[in-house]
Order: structure tokens, then C-alpha cells, then sequence
């Protein structure tokens, strides 16, 4: 899991934006709409901005990047932010959380993401809600908004005749749901590491699982504070949220709970996963030591008995014996037959495994009896 953080100078004033560096200059998406009518435009003069803002029609404002603080500015005074409030909108990684102001609502909210590279980064969405307006900050063009987008400029739905507090649910709807198909991308991976397990795994399988297991707590760690901000949007009883869309609202925040259950399930099952692994490495290890030890056992009176005939003593009656070599080779080889019996029939080696074989299926569950028909 990698965050695109931005480096914070320690004693900055507030109100001071801290941008990274290969963030790319924002662009100023334009989507205006009615019941009747949409257009969406790149807008790059600020004036015609103002225009769009003075218009009747909903004006969503979306600002994809954000490498130009100059630009930022002159937005943020369009919109009448004070310089904290922008700070919060632009400055990466902020944690998820809904502010009520005077004029507007701000919703801090973050989203998971699989780059082209296949690694899973956490991307910050900023949604300020107004009257008539809401504008959008992104780190980039993300593809979040397309869903949404769409919906719009097909007029698929009530979204063209709701206002901004219903297009910022939507918008807010369509962040969590991209928390679903990630969970089940890491939910699949944990499944084949189960079939893994069973089929011999080497040294990077638990290495594998505990970058799985980052990555769950990770997502853990945004999810939590992203249901705290969806259910202060439900409690909230300002203007600018409508009783109609808190019901929305608490459809979402379902959603986020089912989505930190899958979490913790899923983390619940790399923990297994792991423990499984160090279970089967420590039972090879000892099938090992096992073998060692009963391989030093059989030689030990082996070499006890051939440690006796091998000293340099001149008087050793043994020694003159014609078939004395024989003798003792016997008898080295009786008491090694005599171990490997022994051993057999303690079980240690030898045995064969009896396999337990579990039934098919489950067994039917009788209708329990009532309490007269259990009495005699």
C-alpha cells in the first residue's frame, strides 16, 4: 500500500498548502445541468466561472489535479474559502471527516485505487457543498466521477432534478463502492493462498500474506473514519443536506459497514493463512528432528560397540578369535534390527496416517419437539 503524502514542513502557518511535486496541473471540469438541459466544459478563465456560478442551474465544479497553487487560490476566492479551509481540500493525506460552515459543507473522503502497475494506492477526494454548487478537488483524474458523470449526461435517474446535497451523495455512493471491488480482488488473492497452503508453499508465501495483511489494515485504517464522516452527513441537520437524501446517506453508511466487516474477515483469514504456514513449517521441522534423532539413536550403541573393539589395547582375548570380526558384526546388526523394531512398534516410524474422511454433507436438523411432546 503506498500513500502519496506530501512533505509537511514542520512550523508552516496555517493556511499554507503543501503540494507534491509531480502532482499535475489542475484542470477545471465544468458540468451544468436542469431537468432539461446539461453541458460540460473545461473552463479555463476564472470569469467564466463566475458566469457559471451566477447561473440558475446546478453547477458542479471538478478540479482534477492540483500542481498550480496560484490557480488554487484564485479558485478558492471564486468560491469564498478561507485559507484553512483550502488547506484542508488540497494537502494530502488528510483524514476522512465532514465540517459544517456557514455557507457550505466540507467532506473529506478517500478512495482505494489499483494502479497500472497493479499496486493499490489511497487517493484523497475533496467535496465542497454550497446552495446551488459543489466543487470537487482531486489529486488527478482518477475515473471515480465517471459513474456519475455519466448518469448526468444521460439524465439517468433523479440526479438532474435534485440538487447539490444529492450530488454530493451520489458522488460520496460512488467513492465507497470502489472499496468493493478492491476488497474482492484481496478476497480472491486469500483464496488462492488457501489452495496455495495446502500444496507445499516456500518462504514468500508468508511473505506475500503479510503484504496482504498491510494492505487490509490499510484499508482499515481510511474505512473507519469514512463512516464516521458518512454518519455525521446523516445527523447533520443543516440546510444544506434534505431529509430525502439523509435516507441516502444511510444506505452508504451500510455500505461502509459491510465493507469494514469484509475487512475484518478478510484480515481474520490472512491471520490464519499465516499461522497455517508457521503450523506446517514447524511440523516439517520436527518430521526432521524426528528423523535425526532416531538415526543418531541407531548408531549411538553402533558406535558404542565399535568404539570398544577400536582401542589400542595389546590384551583383548577378542581379538584372537578366528570368527570374533563376524560375531560382533552380528551383533551390531542384531541390536540395529532390534532398534528398528522398537521404534516400529512405538509408532515412530512406519506407521501409516488413518485418514478421517468428513461426511459429504451436513445432516438434515429435525424440527425440534415442543415441550408436550417431550413429556412422557
Amino acid at each position: 500500500m503506498q500513500f502519496r503524502n506530501a512533505v509537511l514542513e514542520v512550523g508552516s502557518r496555517p493556511g499554507t498548502l503543501h503540494i507534491p511535486k509531480d502532482s499535475p496541473p489542475p484542470k477545471v471540469v465544468v458540468v451544468e445541468y436542469d431537468a432539461e438541459s446539461v453541458r460540460i466544459d473545461p473552463v479555463d478563465n476564472m470569469q467564466d466561472l463566475r458566469a457559471s456560478l451566477t447561473n440558475p442551474k446546478m453547477c458542479w465544479v471538478d478540479v482534477q489535479g492540483l500542481g498550480d497553487e496560484a490557480k488554487l487560490r484564485e479558485l478558492a476566492e471564486v468560491f469564498g474559502l478561507s485559507p484553512l479551509v483550502l488547506e484542508d481540500a488540497v494537502n494530502i493525506p488528510q483524514r476522512a471527516k465532514a465540517e459544517l460552515h456557514a455557507r457550505f459543507h466540507l467532506v473529506i473522503a478517500r478512495a482505494p485505487r489499483i494502479e497500472s502497475n497493479g499496486k493499490l494506492t489511497l487517493r484523497q477526494v475533496c467535496l465542497i457543498i454550497g446552495d446551488n454548487w459543489l466543487l470537487t478537488f482531486q489529486e488527478s483524474y482518477l475515473g471515480f466521477f465517471d459513474p456519475v458523470r455519466k448518469r448526468i449526461d444521460t439524465g439517468l435517474g433523479p440526479i438532474r432534478s435534485l440538487g447539490a446535497d444529492y450530488l454530493a451523495y451520489a458522488l460520496i455512493d460512488t467513492l465507497v463502492d470502489w472499496y468493493f471491488p478492491v476488497v474482492e480482488q484481496i478476497v480472491d488473492r486469500l483464496d488462492e493462498f488457501d489452495l496455495w497452503l495446502n500444496d507445499d508453499p516456500d518462504q514468500t508465501f508468508l511473505t506475500e500474506i503479510r503484504v496482504i495483511r498491510g494492505q487490509l489494515l490499510d484499508l482499515h485504517r481510511i474505512g473507519r473514519p469514512q463512516r464516521g464522516m458518512v454518519s455525521d452527513l446523516v445527523r447533520d441537520r443543516s440546510e444544506h443536506i434534505q431529509d430525502d437524501v439523509r435516507v441516502y446517506l444511510r444506505d452508504t453508511e451500510d455500505h461502509v459497514v459491510q465493507i469494514l466487516e469484509a475487512i475484518e474477515s478478510a484480515k481474520e483469514t490472512a491471520d490464519h493463512l499465516a499461522e497455517g504456514y508457521l503450523a506446517q513449517v514447524s511440523f516439517r521441522s520436527n518430521e526432521i528432528m524426528k528423523v535425526l534423532t532416531l538415526m543418531a539413536s541407531l548408531f549411538i550403541p553402533l558406535t558404542f560397540i565399535a568404539g570398544i573393539y577400536g582401542m589400542n589395547f595389546e590384551n583383548m582375548p577378542e581379538l584372537r578369535e578366528r570368527n570374533a570380526y563376524f560375531v560382533v558384526l552380528a551383533i551390531m546388526t542384531t541390536v540395529a534390527v532390534g532398534m528398528l523394531l522398537y521404534f516400529r512398534h512405538r509408532g515412530w516410524i512406519g506407521r501409516r496416517q488413518r485418514r478421517f474422511r468428513p461426511r459429504a454433507t451436513m445432516r438434515s436438523v429435525a424440527t425440534p419437539r415442543t415441550e408436550h411432546e417431550t413429556r412422557p
